[in-house]
């Protein structure tokens, strides 16, 4: 079976004595008994991970990445609510009060909830539903449970390295080194990023469980897509790991897959619908098609080099696009495409897993490769899914290459292994350093939108902490000059130019005017396809109709989403007279200034 190891030299039966006499026909049933009864008690091996009780290794294994973790993700644990968490969870009435109503809105595909949260994830909001009962508003509790989250992902891999032949040592150090990888501290530091990790586990679940439990297997791939749609990278994979195995005359259970391709279409359905209500109205980076393909080569080299040295990493990643095939990026992105593709090949024409891993990493990178039009095609958090396909191929790469390898340096076999220690010790000791690093980013907002600015200086955070310095000066000009930078990089939360207090003193800028109307156009153009927005949306879209002074319009759309059911139909409602006041007073400021201009 893959993952046992066979001894070139095997040990004597207990059937033959010493010398390899052979004992009686009576000593050898009683012999072939003893080794019966001291099979039937030895612990499944980890390929045979769900036929027995877990392997006590793994237990311990689990135990030490928890506390290694938490001594990494140190910096985080304290980290405040930031960016998506604000409407994931510490904003999120549904989350808050999980009454009925709220609940089966969490569930309903077609409900505000799912263009709030811009994903079909009812998974993903029921954990935070839980999360938010125990926790309230105190963050340790939700940095303690993604950090335990990642350590069972990280050590569900052992299994799965062991599954596909690769020696014990090896699958630990590749779970220890997705477990350190500094690109995997947004996934974890980031509390909403709960989806990556509760998505990964169901998915390293239903991989392991398929083979021997096909009926929980497909549970855990239904829920892990409700997480996290990355999860349908599993289905392929259980697939092609099942071809591969069709000489073994192993039941795959592949009637059991049919069932999962149905729920992965059902659900591919209601996603694209929810992305098209929400982050898919948000136009192309790169409206040329020429650029925007020739920097998926750009991004592929990116992605590797945070894969393999850690380096690269930031949140928000705005790197400039690609121009001319003379670019670097491009140039070294086709030669390392060329080369996976070219190892891919080669490994698929020998036995062994080694081509699945590649294309588990191949397949988890699709979404992000441009060719579907992604705002932002570059993240840390989006190696979460690519990296255990990556370590995979590599150690069964090195695997298969040791052999020569261990033969033409028989004669400094000693110091080879030692250095060969040494390199992987450092770099274990140099990703948990990176990630102890990286966690310090997640502790607010402003070391969150100081680290982007650090890394792209001319990216649209960037020149929105340079507007709101020199706002802050009163250089209102230079301001300007950088909100308008960002805005052409897609910026255009014109609610934080009417509420930051930088901004006050300019508020009626023509030139500021001017850049409030452009920003509240973009959410008009985006939000009022939609002829019945839920509360949420209608509630934004008002924003940018008060922004342009249209304070009838605004009125007329929260009147009418308060008529609908949702979760903050008084707040709207208290909205709604707000507005009628204003509406108001300027008609009457209006009429006092038209008796003036006309009395003699």
């Amino acid at each position: 079976m893959p993952g046992h190891s066979c001894s070139p030299n095997p040990m004597p039966t207990r059937a033959e004595g010493p010398g390899g006499a052979k004992l009686s026909r009576k000593r050898k049933r009683g012999a072939r008994g003893r080794a019966e009864a001291v099979t039937a008690r030895r612990p499944a091996r980890a390929a045979g991970f769900f036929d027995g009780p877990l392997p006590r290794l793994l237990w311990l294994t689990f135990g030490l990445f928890v506390a290694v973790g938490l001594l990494v993700y140190g910096p985080a644990l304290q980290g405040a609510f930031i960016s998506d968490d604000w409407h994931y969870v510490e904003r999120n009435e549904y989350i808050h009060t999980p009454s009925v109503d709220n609940l089966i809105a969490i569930w309903n595909p077609t409900s505000e909830v799912t263009v709030l949260v811009e994903n079909y994830a009812p998974v993903h909001l029921m954990l935070h539903v839980i999360e938010w009962q125990l926790f309230g508003p105190d963050v340790l509790g939700y940095h303690v449970v993604n950090v335990v989250l990642h350590a069972l992902a990280a050590m569900l891999l052992i299994p799965i390295y062991l599954r596909s032949g690769i020696g014990r040592k090896a699958a630990l150090l590749g779970a220890a080194l997705f477990m350190l990888h500094p690109a995997n501290v947004e996934s974890v530091a980031w509390i909403s990023q709960l989806k990556s990790s509760t998505a990964l586990v169901l998915s390293l679940l239903a991989i392991l469980l398929h083979p021997r439990r096909p009926i929980l297997a497909l549970v855990a791939f239904a829920f892990a897509l409700f997480a996290k749609p990355f999860s349908a990278f599993a289905l392929p994979i259980v697939a092609i790991l099942g071809w591969r195995r069709l000489d073994r005359n192993e039941d795959w259970h592949w009637h059991w897959l049919l069932s999962w391709v149905a729920v992965a279409f059902v659900f591919a359905a209601v996603e694209m619908a929810a992305f098209s209500q929400s982050a898919g109205l948000a136009p192309p980076l790169y409206e040329d098609l020429v650029i925007r393909y020739s920097t998926i080569f750009s991004v592929i080299l990116r992605y590797l080099l945070m894969a393999a040295l850690g380096i690269g990493l930031s949140i928000f990643h705005e790197p400039p696009p690609v121009e001319s095939f003379l670019d670097p990026w491009f140039v070294l992105g086709v030669l390392a495409a060329g080369l996976l593709v070219w190892r891919l090949l080669v490994s698929w024409r020998r036995p062994g897993d080694e081509p699945v891993y590649w294309l588990w990493a191949a397949i988890s990178f699709a979404p992000l490769s441009g060719l579907l039009p992604l705002p932002y095609p570059i993240a840390d958090r989006y190696l979460y899914f690519v990296l255990p396909g990556l370590i995979g191929a590599m150690l069964l790469f090195w695997q298969g290459l040791w052999p020569a390898l261990s033969d033409r340096l028989a004669d400094y076999a000693g110091p080879a292994t030692i250095a060969g220690r040494v390199a992987l010790g450092l770099l274990l000791a140099h990703f948990a350093v990176a990630s102890h690093g990286r966690a310090a980013v997640f502790q607010n907002p402003e070391t969150l939108m100081a680290d982007s600015e650090r890394n792209y200086p001319n990216g649209a955070a960037a020149n929105t902490r340079k507007a709101h310095r020199a706002a802050m000066r009163g250089d209102h000009a230079s301001a300007i000059q950088y909100l308008r930078a960002a805005h052409a990089r897609g910026y255009n939360r014109v609610d934080n130019l009417i509420s930051d207090p930088a901004y006050a003193s300019m508020q009626n800028d023509p030139d500021f005017v001017e850049l409030k109307f452009a920003m509240a156009d973009d959410w008009i153009r985006r939000l009022s396809l939609d002829p019945a927005p839920s509360h949420y949306t209608a509630r934004s879209l008002a924003q940018a109709y008060i922004v342009k002074g249209e304070l009838p319009a605004a009125l007329a759309l929260i009147v009418a989403a308060s008529e609908r059911p949702g979760p903050i139909g008084d707040e709207l409602r208290a909205d709604a007279e707000d507005l009628r006041r204003q509406i108001a007073l300027m008609q009457r400021l209006s009429e006092r200034a038209g008796r003036s201009t006309s009395s003699p």
